[in-house]
């Protein structure tokens, strides 16, 4: 029996690729919905996202999405090319963000607001592993993160990730987004998480392929 060229397991592999990633950053966006009810504190970037819509009066949601396009167009001086993933992180995320905080009740006890911190963060990891896994490229501000490391090499990529997550950290927090111990919680659970969940969830390429890593970790989750 012919063994199947590369070209057919590409074929074969991507409508489970395509589907994980739309699943991966659904449920990343129902994952931040449950931080953000929790009242617990977000992550670095969220933080920025909740103080942005503040400050303009649009939900979280929206301020996800166009705070995303000045993000990517900073990809052109670092010449980066976003992919169909770095699109679809764009557009999905807010939006799936959103559409959960329309539906689940605010935490009300602190038993219930510890429940939905913990299971935001939980589904956080696997959210990461699914889409990370699924190869379609970075969203745009883990781009930004790669993009600057590779412009200038000389900088540690641990360096460019504390400077951008403290500079997001300290803008959201003066514009009003929530600072606690979510925050701490997160920043020391999800690289483990990442690093848990990527080995389930990540779609083998072709081994004549190059085999590009997929541990592209979000900004948040590199150790």
């Amino acid at each position: 029996m012919p063994r199947p060229s590369n070209h057919d397991l590409v074929t074969r592999r991507l409508p489970r690729r395509v589907s994980q990633l739309f699943a991966g950053l659904i449920l990343y966006g129902v994952s931040m919905a449950f931080m953000v009810e929790s009242g617990l504190g977000l992550t670095s970037w969220d933080v920025f996202h909740q103080g942005a819509a503040k400050a303009t009066g649009i939900s979280i949601g929206w301020a996800v999405f166009l705070t995303g396009i000045p993000i990517l167009l900073l990809w052109i001086p670092l010449r980066q090319k976003p992919g169909f993933g770095t699109i679809a992180n764009l557009v999905m995320i807010g939006f799936a963000m959103d559409g959960a905080l329309a539906v689940l009740a605010p935490g009300e006890s602190l038993s219930m607001r510890i429940t939905y911190l913990v299971v935001g963060i939980l589904l956080n990891g696997v959210a990461t592993g699914m889409y990370i896994g699924a190869r379609f490229g970075p969203g745009p501000r883990d781009g930004l993160m790669t993009g600057i490391a590779h412009r200038w090499p000389r900088l540690s990529l641990r360096l460019i990730r504390t400077t951008i997550e403290i500079l997001v950290l300290g803008i959201g927090f003066l514009l009003g987004g929530t600072v606690g111990i979510g925050t701490v919680a997160y920043a020391l659970a999800i690289g483990p998480l990442a690093q848990l969940f990527l080995p389930i969830f990540t779609v083998p390429a072709p081994a004549a392929l190059p085999t590009a890593a997929p541990a592209l970790l979000p900004a948040s989750a590199l150790a």
